[in-house]
């Protein structure tokens, strides 16, 4: 999956034309997309042939106040007026406004249920109060918040090992991806961390930022989902050995 929604929180994405880069990652072995409703008028739907749609409802930006305090943009309904196969709603357990986030969930959980469209769920620990955010115990209340409440598929943190990412998934009863975190400049760490997330159990990954502001976006994307999609699940050293070239 590669999410593309961070244009409201940071502001552009700085990867030039957003069209061009949706048509860019079709064919690449992505799943899917995580786009906002105003930038999914600037992109040709025809790009969403082997490729899911997922509409983000909620929101923030980085000069809020709080910017962990995520609020809802969009509801279900519109996202399907739009031709998502899928909706995504953003929690961040330990915010001042959690009970908020976490209300918003349940109720588009909700209307995902009346509808019968799947709700993917990016559940992380952030707030004043939370000193490591990917703390494993903090990282798997996140992933079984998101089941307790409806989600179909949970989006979190990696807490660091594969062991760690073992008892994550244990406890959890839905599909648990990664995201891909912070722009890292060494594509052998991207795809090291990729891996070692598979190896622990999680269904996928989510990168954004580690695809889009690559130098070559459909490659990077390409070279990713090969490892999400590959039955052997690579170890680490197989990673370095065999997939860096295909980025180059």
């Amino acid at each position: 999956m590669v999410p593309l929604d961070h244009s409201v929180t940071d502001g552009p994405l700085g990867c030039g034309d957003l069209n061009a880069l949706v048509g860019e990652l079709t064919g690449t072995g992505v799943d899917a997309v995580v786009l906002h409703k105003g930038s999914l008028r600037h992109v040709d739907h025809g790009w969403f042939g082997d490729m899911s749609l997922i509409v983000h409802l909620s929101a923030s930006t980085r000069h809020a106040p709080d910017p962990n305090a995520k609020y809802l943009v969009a509801d279900v309904e519109e996202a399907l007026r739009l031709g998502a196969d899928a909706v995504s709603v953003h929690v961040n357990i330990g915010s001042d406004a959690e009970a908020r986030q976490i209300t918003d969930l349940a109720a588009v959980s909700e209307d995902c249920d009346r509808w019968n469209v799947p709700l993917l769920a990016m559940v992380y620990a952030r707030g004043a109060k939370i000193s490591d955010s990917r703390a494993p115990h903090l990282v798997a209340h996140a992933a079984t918040l998101a089941a307790d409440l409806g989600a179909d598929i949970v989006k979190t943190d990696y807490p660091g090992t594969p062991d760690q990412m073992a008892e994550v998934v244990q406890a959890c009863p839905i599909p648990v991806i990664v995201a891909g975190g912070p722009r890292q400049e060494e594509n052998g760490a991207i795809l090291a961390n990729v891996s070692d997330a598979l190896r622990g159990g999680a269904a996928g990954v989510a990168v954004g930022r580690n695809v889009f502001q690559a130098s070559r976006p459909g490659r990077m994307a390409a070279t990713v989902a090969s490892l999400v999609h590959d039955p052997r699940c690579p170890a680490r050293g197989e990673v370095l050995d065999d997939r860096l070239n295909l980025i180059t």
